[in-house]
């Protein structure tokens, strides 16, 4: 079935706020799309960046008449009215239909409709708003079902009885940006790398944030979609920021390069300047976890004389402290995690 909402008597002056919130309930109760009589980019920007964020492949067009739409359309008309027949009586019916046309709208409406529909249906036959009037339709329409609706986003809101709790599609967002194969492939196996690091430091009893260390090291290298050089670790940060996630995942990102990128380093780098070395543990972790990560897993020593050779003596000799330091943390030389992964 397709389902197409048609959004009437829009004014740009007054109704942007409902008219959003009527594109958004269509789109959370299944609708496939929603087509707006009056040109409004600023509702098709708010709406498309919801989609974005959090997925399915709702459509929107604005500033399209109503009278060639209603012409061109193959299906059935449902006019939402509270002088229509009760949605009891008429519901199942409509289901029968494979292409059915919601009108909702905003203000007095031309008596044409009442003709041109197949159905006018009330919810109810007292005032009400439109945006509750469209949902309990939709509901009704799907059988509730669409409560059951999976939504392949970046982001997923987590049922809980208090706080709020997201989950992110973190491989989606690489994917988005357009960071290539490699660098995706690298990223998963930096994911795992860290992600062995941080537990068995928890297990040796140190706390440590998993959850973060899993979106940094899944992200480290976003940046990588707009440039390999350093200014990567920026971009990935402008990247990070863009999509509302957490300061401490934002940080691991902008802290990963290297074993650390002091103010004077970064000067010479061209970086804006700051201190760029990892401060938390867990941005050790993801950092270091990068150092040992290239297309396979390497050990300290490999790494350490790669970087000795490109950076030099200075940056080798970071490495080998942040080594000695994890090491530390998790009871065990880091290579045996490391052998252990290979």
């Amino acid at each position: 079935m397709v389902v197409v909402v048609y959004r009437y008597g829009h004014r740009i002056s007054r109704d942007k706020r409902i008219t959003t919130h009527v594109a958004l309930v269509a789109r959370a109760f299944n609708a496939d799309g929603i087509v707006i009589d009056t040109k409004d980019e600023g509702i098709e920007e708010s709406v498309k960046k919801v989609v974005e964020k959090f997925g399915n492949d709702f459509f929107i067009k604005t500033g399209v008449p109503w009278k060639k739409f209603f012409g061109e359309w193959k299906g059935k008309i449902v006019h939402l009215t509270m002088y229509g027949e009760r949605i009891d009586n008429v519901i199942n019916e409509i289901k029968k239909h494979d292409n059915i046309l919601v009108v909702v709208g905003s203000e007095k409406v031309p008596r044409e409709f009442y003709e041109i529909a197949d159905y006018n249906v009330a919810i109810g036959n007292q005032p009400h708003s439109e945006v509750a009037a469209l949902a309990i339709f939709l509901h009704f329409l799907t059988d509730g079902k669409w409560l059951e609706k999976k939504f392949d986003g970046i982001m997923e809101i987590e049922p809980c009885k208090k706080g709020k709790k997201i989950r992110y599609n973190y491989e989606k967002i690489l994917r988005i940006e357009g960071c290539n194969e490699a660098v995706i492939k690298h990223c998963k196996m930096v994911y795992e790398l860290a992600r062995r690091i941080a537990e068995r430091i928890a297990k040796n009893g140190i706390s440590v944030d998993i959850s973060a260390i899993e979106a940094g090291a899944m992200l480290h290298d976003v940046g990588r979609s707009k440039t390999h050089g350093i200014m990567h670790i920026i971009e990935g940060a402008k990247i990070a920021r863009k999509y509302g996630l957490p300061k401490k995942i934002i940080d691991i990102i902008e802290h990963h390069g290297g074993a650390g990128i002091d103010s004077e380093e970064a000067k010479k780098l061209g970086l804006p300047p700051k201190d760029y070395s990892p401060r938390t543990i867990e941005e050790m972790i993801v950092a270091h976890a990068d150092n040992l990560t290239n297309t396979k897993y390497r050990k300290f020593r490999q790494a350490y004389y790669e970087l000795k050779m490109k950076a030099g003596e200075k940056a080798a000799e970071k490495l080998r402290r942040l080594h000695e330091k994890l090491s530390s943390l998790a009871g065990i030389d880091i290579d045996e995690i490391v052998d252990e992964m290979r």
